[in-house]
């Protein structure tokens, strides 16, 4: 709570394939700080990272409804491999009953400059890149559904 920041809300629903409502998913959030560092090891800078930023947490989805919402601030942009800058994200990592491997995908913010996220430029064909993108709904909300199957099926990574 105490975090500098632009604080965000995320809400959005986990949808199975036939548009159900998913009622037991775990999902984890991994993420940097406001000036894009990660509290982990990994990352040269995280003695800088901003003070009582933990970088990670986790929600369930409403049992009646899939629903779930994640408070945070704002990550800002990250570096990547061979300095190629990544655009503002959080990693998501899911779970549930009948998931026999967790499922890895990333959630990027539709107000920011995505085009140049090495990532994202992987993703083929390109009118799937949307499906990692949430839709800004004002006031610091972004709305962002995650399919588990079907035509709007989410974009996981193989990680």
């Amino acid at each position: 709570p105490d975090v500098a920041g632009e604080r965000i809300a995320v809400e959005g629903r986990v949808l199975d394939g036939l548009g159900a409502p998913v009622r037991d998913m775990l999902i984890e959030v991994w993420q940097a700080d406001p000036h894009g560092i990660h509290p982990h090891p990994a990352d040269p800078r995280a003695a800088d990272v901003a003070p009582g930023f933990a970088g990670f947490g986790r929600v369930a989805t409403d049992f009646d409804t899939g629903a779930y919402r994640i408070e945070t601030v704002k990550p800002g942009p990250v570096p990547g491999r061979h300095g190629r800058m990544q655009a503002p994200h959080l990693s998501l990592w899911l779970a549930a009953r009948g998931v026999n491997v967790g499922l890895h995908t990333r959630l990027y913010f539709g107000d920011e400059d995505n085009d140049a996220d090495p990532l994202l430029a992987m993703v083929d064909p390109p009118a799937r890149r949307g499906t990692l993108v949430a839709a800004a709904a004002g006031g610091g909300l972004y709305r962002f559904d995650i399919h588990l199957q079907g035509d709007s099926e989410t974009v996981f990574l193989d990680v």
